[in-house]
């Protein structure tokens, strides 16, 4: 091929591009979410936080730069994103579209677009995506089959180490649903219909007077806050 080798220093550029992407993505969830609930132990120290999850997916990446990292790989790459991931992002989407509802999101968009989605996006927000994923997530555990890479066929010790890897993403979600459950007051069916309905943020006459003094006198949110003595938002 004419020009190979500046074709091949593109190709991984391209490459080096695309992992430095997914990996700054992937650190800002996660620093960001532990920096928020931990504010005075990670978020005074962010950039060394930074540092140390750096390090820890540096060391946990070099065995897959071995003889065997090709089985490493097969191995997280069918277990570590695809089961997981389609449970994880089903239940975002039921969560989004059924339980704080299309309603909602319309008007959340009307507030920012200025407009309301169209019906199709309704439509796939209620139905098609959900559905659709639930759909691929079912059709993905029955057609399990034994993990294989060539004629190699992977050890049941390993598989069951790949569903441990899975089951750690998707039981964190069950897992903070009996807990919220648990800690909420009342009967069983008081505490299930608390738990799915949409937490909303009560923001009081101190507040809104704190927050318009911190945005001017001609915020027009603040004013609107401040005229009606507190607003649910």
């Amino acid at each position: 091929m004419p020009g190979a080798q500046f074709w091949s220093v593109l190709f991984f550029i391209m490459l080096a591009s695309l992992g430095l992407d997914s990996t700054f993505g992937g650190l800002e969830a996660i620093l960001t979410a532990i920096s928020d609930e931990w504010p005075q132990l990670f978020g005074s120290h962010r950039k060394l936080f930074c540092l140390g999850i750096c390090a820890y997916c540096f060391l946990g990446s070099l065995p897959t730069t071995t003889y065997g990292g090709q089985y490493v790989i097969t191995l997280l790459d069918f277990f570590g994103p695809t089961i997981a991931i389609l449970f994880i992002v089903f239940v975002e989407a039921a969560a989004m579209c059924w339980f704080y509802g299309v309603r909602r999101i319309s008007n959340d968009v009307n507030k920012m677009l200025g407009h309301k989605p169209g019906p199709f996006w309704v439509v796939c927000w209620v139905c098609i995506s959900p559905v659709f994923i639930l759909a691929i997530f079912v059709l993905t555990l029955a057609s399990y089959k034994p993990l294989e890479l060539g004629p190699y066929v992977f050890p049941q010790w390993s598989v069951g180490l790949g569903w441990i890897l899975t089951a750690s993403s998707i039981l964190c979600i069950p897992g903070y649903m009996v807990y919220k459950l648990a800690i909420t007051k009342g009967n069983f069916w008081t505490r299930v219909k608390k738990c799915i309905e949409p937490e909303e943020y009560f923001l009081d006459p101190a507040e809104a007077i704190a927050l318009k003094n911190g945005h001017g006198k001609d915020h027009p949110e603040c004013n609107d806050i401040f005229k009606e003595g507190g607003q649910t938002i």
